[in-house]
């Protein structure tokens, strides 16, 4: 069976069982992946410094891609913030911006931080060089077009990333987490983005549980669940071009609304709403 033929649900179940191996196979295809990792991986070693990393273009954006953070690459003063405070302290950026994505780029290189930037021991070990080409490698995969297209790249990113200890205000400062909880409560995240932000956490504090999110197994059907729904309402996936781009099934309704039980019935509550 050819891989068109695979329901996005049934090519999730599969991809997401070994998502690293599919991730690595992908970087060794495409190019500008494989490029960015090898440059990385040359180069870690000899960044000690945040002013080190600002300074080399094709490994701040494979460090960026690895925590998500590839829509702030321009924006180095943001970036140099996050880098050279100390994320513990109530006043850095990272702390008192409630970004948790930003959090959690800044408590990586908590050493850095602490030290305004730069420290005798490099935040780069073996360990974490690996980490970040795998994180790196997994992002790249899930911003393929085909996996965009099919919205199986998010489903994947909302699976590794989504935690049972994360709040509403945590997901909604996450662009794909939020995304993906916008469609499952029947919203169109196109639309619904015009509101105020108040607007958008009053709506979504009456349709989204967290108790959903408290197991590996409840993310998983919630993962999926999105998926269903961009079979019901298919929606045109945002395909901004990187940096990285600038130099470079199962269709039964049955099988379907099996995933949402009585809730199978937001998606037409949404539409009275806009």
């Amino acid at each position: 069976m050819s891989i068109s033929s695979i329901s996005p649900v049934a090519h999730y179940i599969t991809a997401e069982k070994d998502e690293s191996t599919a991730a690595a196979t992908y970087a060794k295809t495409d190019a500008v992946t494989n490029r960015e990792v090898t440059s990385f991986e040359k180069d870690a070693s000899t960044i000690t410094s945040a002013s080190d990393l600002l300074n080399n273009y094709s490994a701040l954006q494979t460090v960026l891609g690895a925590y998500g953070l590839s829509s702030i690459s321009g924006e180095t003063a943001v970036i140099k913030d996050l880098l050279t405070q100390d994320p513990t302290s109530s006043t850095s950026l990272a702390k008192s911006s409630g970004n948790a994505t930003w959090l959690a780029f800044a408590d990586a290189f908590q050493t850095w931080g602490e030290n305004g930037g730069s420290a005798s021991a490099t935040p780069f070990t073996s360990d974490e060089i690996s980490s970040i080409v795998s994180k790196f490698e997994e992002s790249q995969y899930e911003g393929s077009d085909a996996n965009q297209d099919s919205g199986l790249g998010n489903a994947l990113y909302f699976t590794r990333t989504m935690t049972s200890g994360m709040s509403l205000s945590d997901i909604m400062s996450n662009s794909t987490l939020l995304k993906v909880v916008e469609t499952v409560s029947g919203y169109n995240p196109d639309q619904f983005g015009v509101l105020d932000y108040s607007e958008q956490e009053s709506l979504l504090s009456k349709k989204v549980d967290l108790s959903d999110f408290s197991t590996s197994a409840g993310i998983q059907k919630y993962a999926e669940q999105y998926l269903a729904m961009l079979q019901i309402n298919p929606q045109t996936p945002d395909k901004p071009a990187s940096m990285l781009d600038l130099f470079g099934g199962d269709d039964s309704d049955e099988g379907i609304l099996a995933l949402f039980g009585d809730s199978g019935s937001s998606s037409s509550s949404a539409a009275a709403l806009f």
